[in-house]
C-alpha cells in the first residue's frame, strides 16, 4: 500500500539501491543509520565500562535484560499507536528523547558518579523508547516504498544497523583508548563516547522532519486499543505463516545474538584483547553483515525464501558453535564475519516476508508482537550467562549456537507453510 506522497519509483526496479531512490525512505534510512551507530557504540562503551567496573559476565546479561524487558511490556502499546495515530511524530520524538537521556548519562559518567545501577536505568529507558517507536518506524516502510521493493528496503533497513557495526565499534574502541590514555578503568573515555552518542540521536530526530509522509493511521476494525491488541494476537495465532515467522525470529534473538552480549567477555578472557581488539571483532561482524544485506538487496527476487529463513538460522547456530569451540584468532575472525552475514540475511528476509504477509491495517500491531517476542531474549541470555560465569564464555557461546541449530531444525519439520514460501507475496505462494 503506497502513500500519496510516494515518488514515481517503478515497482519492477531491480537495482541494488532501488529503495534509496525514494526520498522519504532515504531520509528514514539516514536516521536509522545515525541511531544504529549510537546503539552499537553504546553497546561497546557500556559493555567495556561495566565489565571493567564489575568483572562479571553475568552483569552484562543484566544490562541486556534491562534493555529487553520493556519490549515485552511496551511493544504492544507501540504497535497499537502505530496503527491508530500518525507514525512520523512517534519516530521523530523517540531519538530526541534518547539524545536527552544520553546527555544526562554523559554528565553522570564524566563526573565520576557512575555506578552499575545507572547503566541498568538507562538500559530500561532506551528499551522503552525503542519498544514504543520501532513498530511505527517499521510499519512506515511499506507506506513509502512500493511493496515490490519491500525486500530491498528491509535489506537496507538491516544494513543501517550492520553498517554501524563496521565503523561504530572501532570508533568507540578508538575513542576509549585515546581519551583514557591507557587507563582501562577511566570513565573519561567512555564519557566522550556518550557525547557523540547524544549527537547521533539528535541527528536521527532531525532527519524525520524531512520526511513528507506523515504515516497516516490505518483504520482499525474495533473502537478500543485493547480490542486492537487482541485482534493482532488472534491474527498471529490464526496464520501459520505469520506465527511461524515470528517463532523462527525468536530463536536467533534467544540464542544467536548472545555473541553481542558476551563478546566483551570473550575478547578479554579468551583473546586477552583490549578495546581496540573488541572494536575489530565487531567490525568483522559488521563487514559480514553488510555483505549479507547487499546480497539480499540485489537478489530480492530469489525463490524459495522459506528455505532461506530456515537455512540461514540453522547455519547461524552452527557457526556460533564453531566460534565458541576455537581459540584460533584467524578462525574467530572468519566465523564472526560469517555470523554477521547469516544474521543479516536471516533477519532481513524474515522481517520482509512478515511485512508482505500481513494486512496493511495490521502491520503496526504485528511488528510490535514480533518485537515483543524478541523481548524474550533474556530467557536465553541468562542461562547462557550462567554458563559463562560458572564455566567459561567459550562453552557458553558454543552451547548457545547448538541450541539455535537444534531448535531451528526441529521447528522447521513442523512448519510446512514456511517451507512452502517462494516469492513471499501471498498471491504467488501456495500456503
Amino acid at each position: 500500500m503506497n502513500s500519496p506522497e510516494q515518488p514515481a519509483t517503478k515497482a519492477y526496479d531491480s537495482s541494488t539501491f532501488a529503495s534509496l531512490k525514494i526520498a522519504d525512505y532515504r531520509y528514514l534510512w539516514i536516521g536509522m543509520v545515525a541511531s544504529a551507530f549510537a546503539m552499537n557504540m553504546q553497546m561497546i562503551a557500556q559493555g567495556w565500562l561495566v565489565y571493567e567496573m564489575t568483572g562479571s559476565a553475568l552483569n552484562l546479561s543484566y544490562v541486556t535484560l534491562a534493555f529487553m524487558l520493556p519490549q515485552v511490556v511496551l511493544s504492544p502499546i507501540g504497535g497499537v499507536l502505530a496503527d491508530r495515530i500518525k507514525k512520523k511524530p512517534i519516530i521523530g520524538w523517540a531519538p530526541f528523547a534518547n539524545g536527552v537521556a544520553t546527555l544526562i548519562m554523559t554528565y553522570v559518567i564524566m563526573s565520576g558518579q557512575v555506578t552499575f545501577e545507572f547503566f541498568l536505568l538507562i538500559a530500561v529507558f532506551n528499551g522503552s523508547i525503542m519498544a514504543l517507536s520501532v513498530p511505527a518506524r517499521t510499519a512506515l516502510i511499506p507506506e513509502i516504498v512500493n511493496e515490490q521493493l519491500i525486500f530491498n528496503a528491509m535489506a537496507f533497513n538491516t544494513a543501517s544497523w550492520n553498517l554501524s557495526r563496521i565503523v561504530g565499534p572501532s570508533l568507540a574502541g578508538f575513542m576509549i583508548a585515546v581519551f583514557a590514555s591507557g587507563d582501562t578503568s577511566s570513565t573519561f573515555g567512555v564519557g566522550m563516547v556518550y557525547v557523540l552518542l547524544s549527537i547521533l540521536y539528535f541527528v536521527s530526530s532531525v532527519t524525520v522532519l524531512l520526511i513528507k509522509s506523515d504515516g497516516a493511521p490505518s483504520k482499525t476494525a474495533h473502537s478500543t486499543p485493547i480490542d486492537d491488541l487482541i485482534e493482532g494476537l488472534q491474527y498471529c495465532l490464526r496464520s501459520p505463516v505469520v506465527g511461524g515467522l515470528i517463532l523462527l525470529s525468536i530463536y536467533p534473538f534467544l540464542f544467536g545474538l548472545s555473541i553481542n552480549t558476551f563478546l566483551p567477555a570473550f575478547n578479554t578472557d579468551v583473546l586477552q584483547g583490549g578495546a581496540d581488539d573488541l572494536g575489530f571483532l565487531m567490525t568483522a561482524m559488521g563487514v559480514g553483515a553488510i555483505l549479507g544485506s547487499l546480497l539480499l538487496a540485489k537478489f530480492a527476487s530469489a525463490p524459495h525464501k522459506g528455505y532461506w529463513v530456515i537455512g540461514s538460522s540453522a547455519l547461524w547456530g552452527l557457526t556460533l558453535m564453531l566460534f565458541g569451540a576455537t581459540d584460533n584468532y584467524i578462525l574467530i575472525v572468519i566465523f564472526i564475519a560469517l555470523i554477521g552475514f547469516l544474521s543479516a540475511v536471516n533477519m532481513s528476509m524474515n522481517r520482509s516476508l512478515m511485512q508482505l504477509q500481513v494486512e496493511p491495517r495490521m502491520r503496526g500491531r504485528i511488528m510490535s508482537i514480533d518485537m515483543m517476542a524478541h523481548g524474550l531474549m533474556p530467557l536465553g541470555i541468562l542461562p547462557i550467562g550462567y554458563i559463562a560465569e560458572h564455566y567459561n564464555v567459550s562453552a557458553a557461546l558454543a552451547t548457545s549456537g547448538g541450541i539455535l541449530l537444534a531448535m531451528t531444525l526441529i521447528s522447521a519439520i513442523f512448519m510446512p507453510a514456511i517451507r512452502a514460501i517462494d516469492s513471499g507475496f501471498p498471491n504467488e505462494d501456495s500456503q
